[in-house]
């Protein structure tokens, strides 16, 4: 379908693009109103269980660790850095869980999550970071309520952790 030279698109009543006019030269310029990209990480520790922060900052309650990925970094980059400023955790990346964007999955803003699955490499180490009021590991058999789409994604975790699904492989080293 062609929009011809419409300014903006309308999308549930959000203005997705707008033309803009510099004030010094007149140009025009395009402004985008894009999703955020970021990294959720199911950091699963066979004896002890799945990590969970109690959220800092809101929404309040439990979520997996995660949040934005920094310009110039690459997803797993960011997930290894979010691990470790939450959860004070070394992770191993084993997995790519999926990627969840879902418009209305974040309540602050559209977000579309790349979610990795890893292992601790000190899990001894777990204390809580930066956006985590605490910290711990759950029994998968007794996780508690959950904020964002992540009671979703660990249903999709327990898929691959008790069989009948897989996560796909990483192509760098992580």
């Amino acid at each position: 379908m062609h929009m011809g030279n419409i300014p903006f698109i309308l999308l549930k009543g959000l203005m997705m693009k707008t033309e803009l006019t510099c004030p010094k030269c007149g140009a025009i310029v395009e402004k985008y109103l894009n999703p955020k990209p970021t990294v959720d990480i199911v950091i699963h520790d066979r004896e002890r269980g799945l990590v969970l922060v109690d959220r800092k900052n809101p929404p309040y309650g439990n979520a997996l660790p995660g949040g934005f990925i920094d310009l110039g970094e690459s997803a797993e980059q960011a997930a290894v850095r979010e691990a470790f400023e939450e959860t004070n955790l070394r992770v191993r990346l084993t997995g790519l869980l999926g990627v969840y964007s879902a418009p209305d999955r974040d309540p602050r803003q559209h977000t579309i999550s790349t979610v990795f699955i890893a292992e601790p490499l000190n899990p001894e180490q777990l204390r809580a970071g930066d956006d985590a009021a605490k910290v711990a590991f759950y029994s998968m058999e007794a996780l508690p309520a959950l904020v964002f789409d992540h009671a979703k994604i660990l249903a999709d975790f327990k898929g691959v952790l008790y069989g009948g699904r897989s996560a796909a492989g990483l192509t760098t080293p992580w």
